[in-house]
């Protein structure tokens, strides 16, 4: 990682961001950090519901050579959204939500390259874990080609928490694998739906897949085993919006 205006370095900074209500994307602490600062930062992270990791000083040391303290923390250039306020505003608004959750998918480009899709294809919004997802930086920015600052991002805590709220909310629940029996041109996609996709070497988690009322499979023919996350997810989003329009249309 690189010095630059996305991150900011140090107990009181830090502190100081957080009561500002800045959009924090991570806090990176020390090791066995000791202080009255570094409990009241604990605190507040918990309360705010936002991300750290105690990592050793010289990743610390890597992304810094200022006196960073033991406490760094990476800005967010884009506002998350609650979920619980998301998924009402949809159906207010008279549409079906149509959602992309992602498990694992940590690779940048790939993260901003569904965001421009799903932004395309009219996705009302994009679900990450708070660990083992992408970030949001200069990259994935980049490649969403300003996607990312248009489609609402929810972060939440556990996915399948998110999955049991999602379905309580009428939507069905569709996980991509490649173990699946039922091709994704087969399944029916008119309703309030929810896409998983999971990361490439281990796609979608076992406590997730239990929780899909449906999985579908794109057919592979050649002799690579699977698709890249984003081209599957264009796939597999635009077979959606078809059968969307030729349900609204008939």
């Amino acid at each position: 990682m690189k010095q630059g205006s996305e991150f900011i370095y140090g107990p009181r900074p830090v502190i100081e961001a957080i009561d500002a209500g800045q959009e924090i994307d991570r806090v990176y602490l020390k090791r066995d950090l000791q202080g009255e600062k570094s409990q009241h930062i604990l605190k507040l992270l918990k309360e705010r519901s936002i991300p750290f990791q105690f990592v050793p000083v010289e990743k610390l040391n890597r992304i810094t050579r200022k006196n960073h303290q033991g406490i760094i923390a990476t800005v967010s250039p884009v506002t998350f959204q609650d979920l619980d306020q998301v998924i009402p505003a949809i159906y207010e608004s008279g549409r079906d939500p149509l959602i992309v959750m992602l498990d694992g998918v940590t690779d940048v480009r790939n993260f901003g390259a569904i965001a421009r899709t799903a932004e395309c294809a009219g996705v009302h919004a994009i679900i990450l874990p708070y660990h083992g997802s992408a970030r949001i930086n200069a990259d994935s920015l980049k490649t969403s080609s300003g996607a990312l600052s248009r489609i609402p991002v929810c972060r939440v805590p556990n996915l399948i928490f998110a999955t049991g709220y999602l379905r309580n909310s009428g939507l069905m629940i569709i996980g991509a694998s490649e173990k699946a029996e039922k091709l994704y041109s087969q399944a029916r996609i008119t309703g309030p739906c929810a896409f998983i996709l999971g990361s490439e070497d281990k796609g979608i988690s076992a406590g997730l897949l239990k929780r899909c009322d449906e999985l579908v499979r794109i057919p592979v023919m050649g002799k690579i085993s699977s698709l890249n996350v984003s081209a599957a997810f264009a796939i597999l989003i635009y077979e959606a919006v078809r059968q969307k329009r030729r349900n609204d249309w008939y």
